[in-house]
Parts: C-alpha cells; structure tokens; sequence
C-alpha cells in the first residue's frame, strides 16, 4: 500500500515574452526636474558682492593730443583726418600720419549706411600694415 502525495494544483506559467525596451520617461521627468532646479539656482550663484576697492596712485595714461581718425562714409568714401584716400593708399597715408608708429590708436568711423564688408576691408588693410590698435567710434545714445 503506497501513499501519494498530491502537491496540490500544477501551476502553468505563462510564457510572456519579455521587453526589451526600456522606460526612459521617468529619467526625462528627472533630467528636467533637475534642469529647472539648475536654472533657478545658476542666478544665485552669481551674487554681486560689493567690495570697497583701493584707490589708484598711478596717474592715467594721457589722452592722444591728436586723434588718428579714419572715416568712412555712406559712398565708401575713405579720409584719413580730412584727407581722402584710396584703400589702396590708406596705409602709406596712415603711416604718413602716425609717423610710422603703430603703436598709435585708430579711430574708425563708419557711418550707420555703410555695408559691413567695407569696414572690415578697411580693419583689414590697417592690420596688415602693422596697426592693432584700432577702436570703433559710435555715438552715444541719448535716453529719452
């Protein structure tokens, strides 16, 4: 006389395939949680501390008795001071009136009409002669 044993009801697995692809959104929620955060954040790290800072002794560097100004107007017309020149002829007259020193700083003044191509041809043509300090004049602007 044998006994069996009955482990009850056979449980059937289902045979699910599994997925393969993975659930990015709740990593996008994170990324821009803590995207705003940093955006919040960034503006406060930048604190403007005030700071008494020590007077200077040195005294300034004088201004330039005389100003070189190069100006260029609506026609593309070049003047070195008041002189008209060519571009072709803009660096003998620039040394000419610099005395060849190219340590001096430029003026360039373009008028608002003039295309960008024209001042960076004539920033060009003062560079490769020697000149590297030139600065862009522009007129203030008055608030109404």
């Amino acid at each position: 006389m044998g006994i069996q044993l009955d482990s009850g009801p056979t449980v059937k697995r289902h045979n699910y395939q599994q997925n393969a692809e993975i659930n990015i959104t709740p990593f996008v929620d994170v990324i821009l949680v803590l995207l705003i955060i940093f955006m919040v954040a960034a503006p406060l790290a930048t604190v403007d501390v005030p700071v008494d800072l020590p007077s200077n002794a040195a005294t300034p560097s004088p201004l330039p008795t005389e100003p070189v100004y190069i100006s260029v107007q609506t026609d593309g017309q070049l003047f070195v001071q008041e002189q008209a020149v060519t571009l072709q002829h803009l660096a003998e007259v620039t040394h000419g009136v610099t005395a060849r020193n190219l340590e001096t700083r430029l003026f360039l003044r373009g008028d608002q009409a003039v295309e960008y191509g024209t001042l960076m041809r004539v920033m060009n043509t003062l560079q490769k002669a020697g000149y590297a300090r030139i600065s862009l004049v522009a007129a203030e602007e008055l608030e109404p």
